[in-house]
């Protein structure tokens, strides 16, 4: 991933020192299980500790010139390290495993950390967004259906409803995590038969993992899973992102990206403020659904193993990481700083569809005196052109429908009042922001 989207706390889990070092644990872990069972001569295991070589920029650049020797990572990285420690004790390293033992248990602690930590920055989204929620619960807004007014509503709804799919989000990361909490270490085709099970027993329990049965490899559905949790968390964010990017057209200006006073919208109109983190957010959730695509073409591979699924995660799996941390804080910050323009969102309901947002109201009213609905409809229909074309509030034209006064007859001005009654309207709005007690702090 390129530095413009990696911060650094995640970058860290992926870096080749991160890597390198989970893998000599686990091998340091594996002898002194041997060591245990009485395989490797318990001296020997302790000279390994303590003569294991420190990773470092220096240990990457030995593996990376050996590999270019043995075109084989880990068996770079096994000679090197054999090397580092030396004499007969080097020589237990790797006793009985084959890379993927090592390969795919460390992916799969690093996998845990990173979900960790993503589940850590949705903790945050998650306050963010109920603190606004909260704060705004009250304020009124027109709701859209296909992009056109359709009734009110309040923009604290719209971001509670929000927050409640962000919690979703969490717990399918968690469901993730739990489903890659697992490692293995049974050897070429998963049989153990150059390995007691108690190793892998004991090293996976050093590493807060599961064993699970396998064959060369971990079932690549797990990882799959993770990284739909990611592409769904990366729709979440484009979501709301697509939300802010509308209402802060010039048209609606209901909402706008937070704007510092040296910043530049633009290299040519000074005037210009565009929704910039919301639209890099929108593409980034491409990103992330294309990495889900990939993912799950590593699922089927041939027989007990094969690599076609190496470089791909060599590539989706640090990436799709690194991409949905960085769009999670990102969107986290852009919700914290959301300037919010109630006042537009007042004036556009009420005054730029003349009162439309009312119609179903209005049609119920008369279905309620006695009308019939279709008859009810086309009037209310007919009135709301009237309406629209000629620029007056809907309950006025209404109030002057002669079919309206005849069948409202004397409680033609308490009624409409109850139609446009814009807390009637809202009367029950809260149920989303209300829904959000139930939501807990976090799930990290």
């Amino acid at each position: 991933m390129i530095g413009r989207y990696s911060l650094p706390e995640m970058a860290a889990l992926w870096s080749d020192e991160a890597k390198l070092a989970s893998w000599l644990e686990i091998e340091l872990l594996a002898v002194e299980a041997l060591a245990d069972l009485g395989t490797v001569p318990r001296a020997d295991a302790v000279a390994c500790r303590t003569r294991s070589p420190k990773i470092d920029a220096a240990f990457v650049a030995r593996v990376a010139a050996r590999e270019a020797v043995t075109d084989h990572d880990v068996a770079a990285f096994v000679d090197v390290v054999q090397e580092s420690i030396g004499g007969r004790e080097g020589s237990w390293v790797h006793h009985g495993l084959t890379s993927s033992d090592v390969v795919d248990t460390a992916l799969s602690a690093t996998l845990v950390k990173a979900a960790t930590l993503l589940l850590q920055a949705l903790d945050g989204l998650v306050r963010a967004l109920r603190a606004r929620s909260l704060e705004h619960g009250k304020t009124p807004m027109v709701g859209r259906t296909h992009g056109m007014h359709a009734e009110p509503t309040t923009f604290g709804s719209k971001l509670a409803l929000y927050c409640l799919q962000v919690d979703r989000d969490r717990e399918r990361m968690v469901r993730a995590r739990d489903g890659i909490s697992v490692g293995k270490l049974s050897g070429a085709v998963g049989t153990y038969s150059n390995i007691d099970p108690a190793v892998e027993t004991h090293v996976c329990r050093a590493l807060g993992l599961t064993p699970v049965p396998a064959t060369q490899v971990i079932s690549r559905d797990r990882h799959g899973e993770f990284l739909y949790a990611c592409a769904a968390v990366g729709t979440t964010v484009e979501t709301i992102a697509t939300e802010i990017r509308n209402l802060a057209r010039t048209e609606v200006a209901e909402v706008e990206e937070a704007f510092s006073a040296v910043q530049k919208g633009s290299s040519a109109m000074p005037h210009k403020r565009n929704p910039i983190t919301s639209e890099r957010l929108v593409g980034l959730s491409r990103v992330l659904r294309g990495y889900l695509a990939a993912g799950l073409e590593d699922v089927a591979l041939w027989h007990e193993r094969d690599i076609s699924h190496s470089s791909v995660e060599r590539i989706v799996l640090p990436d799709a990481s690194l991409v949905t941390y960085y769009a999670v804080k990102a969107m986290t910050r852009l919700v914290e700083t959301l300037v919010v323009h109630a006042e537009t969102m007042a004036t556009n309901m009420r005054e730029v569809s003349q009162g439309l947002v009312f119609s179903q109201s209005a049609l119920l009213a008369l279905v309620g005196a006695g009308m019939p609905r279709d008859s009810a409809y086309r009037i209310v229909q007919r009135d709301a052109r009237v309406a629209l074309e000629e620029k007056r509030d809907l309950k006025t034209v209404l109030e002057e429908d002669p079919e309206v006064a005849r069948i409202l007859g004397d409680s033609l001005d308490r009624v409409l009042d109850e139609v446009f009654d814009l807390d009637r309207v809202l009367e029950h709005v809260g149920q989303a922001i209300e829904a959000l007690g139930a939501v807990p702090e976090t799930r990290s």
